[in-house]
């Protein structure tokens, strides 16, 4: 298990972290989302010691991970594929650190095969691809058999097969009953790794709950509705807390009403409708809608709108 507990870190006048408090669970994926320069790299490095809190603590399994006693064995972690010297083999560093830490080698065997980096193991690590040393930064991560994982962008330059073995090695891990704490931009992934997510924005928790949750609790729920007679049918739906989106002359997209309310409007006033299709809420969708105000570079107006407004 990892808890934050106001945890907070200041670069100089700059505040990466701000008063953090969430709880990664064993058992569980606990995904931990945020834009770019949200302080999502900073806690995880403050987790693995590598910073020092200014205020506040952040423990693995009840204690700070230098007041454990074989930390490698307690966490493991991918922070960066490169920290790796580029002139040893895969197979080198990984013995280096299992020598260090007291762990048997036919460790380093079974992390390599799990892996699938144990042909190129002899190669020096310069010669790997993005992909493969993020492979090689989880098996170090796995070296230890850990209680708990800490993974920042581990689908880093990782082919769509690749995506898939990382998915299902985090759930399996969780399976386990071990922490699974992990950091990505891949929404579609992410909906399909995580159980809870902690979401933070310039270094403050705004999100800390179970994915489900976080999903239905964006309010934006939609329904595709296509007709002939749009027009007809807007007239019918129009009300009090209703949104109505012409997609098209046939395709609306309406908010505020359940797809079998619209269906009964449109049946009693004898409207043909040809689609009816709740539009489910992406998790994409509630990111966006959360972060909204936290991103760090706002983008300007879309390519479109520009065009549309010359």
């Amino acid at each position: 298990m990892i808890q934050a507990q106001q945890l907070t870190k200041h670069y100089g006048t700059k505040t990466a972290v701000s008063d953090a408090t969430f709880t990664a669970h064993a058992g569980k994926v606990t995904g931990f989302l945020g834009p770019n320069g949200a302080g999502k790299s900073t806690t995880m490095r403050m987790a693995m010691g590598l910073d020092k809190p200014s205020e506040g603590s952040i423990t693995i399994n009840g204690k700070p991970l230098a007041a454990h006693k074989a930390p490698l064995r307690e966490v493991g972690a991918l922070l960066d594929a490169r920290a790796a010297h580029p002139n040893r083999s895969a197979r080198a560093h990984l013995s280096a650190l299992a020598a260090t830490h007291g762990i048997p080698k036919k460790r380093v065997n079974d992390v390599l095969e799990l892996t699938g980096i144990a042909a190129v193991a002899h190669k020096p690590i310069k010669g790997y691809s993005l992909g493969m040393g993020q492979r090689l930064g989880i098996a170090g991560a796995l070296l230890g058999d850990p209680e708990t994982l800490i993974f920042d962008e581990p689908v880093n330059g990782l082919d769509p097969e690749g995506v898939k073995w990382v998915r299902q090695l985090c759930r399996a891990l969780a399976a386990e009953g071990r922490t699974v704490f992990i950091s990505s931009h891949l929404m579609s992934e992410m909906a399909q790794t995580a159980d809870h997510l902690v979401v933070i924005g310039r270094g403050r928790v705004i999100a800390d709950a179970p994915i489900d949750q976080l999903l239905n609790s964006t309010g934006d729920h939609r329904v595709r509705v296509r007709t002939d007679s749009a027009a007809q049918l807007v007239g019918a739906l129009n009300g009090p807390g209703v949104t109505i989106v012409e997609r098209d002359s046939t395709l609306l997209e309406v908010s505020g009403l359940s797809s079998r309310q619209i269906g009964q409007l449109a049946l009693e006033n004898r409207i043909l409708v040809t689609e009816l299709t709740p539009v489910a809420v992406t998790l994409e969708d509630a990111y966006l809608n959360l972060t909204k105000t936290e991103v760090e570079y706002q983008s300007g107006e879309t390519l479109d709108a520009a065009e549309g407004s010359k």
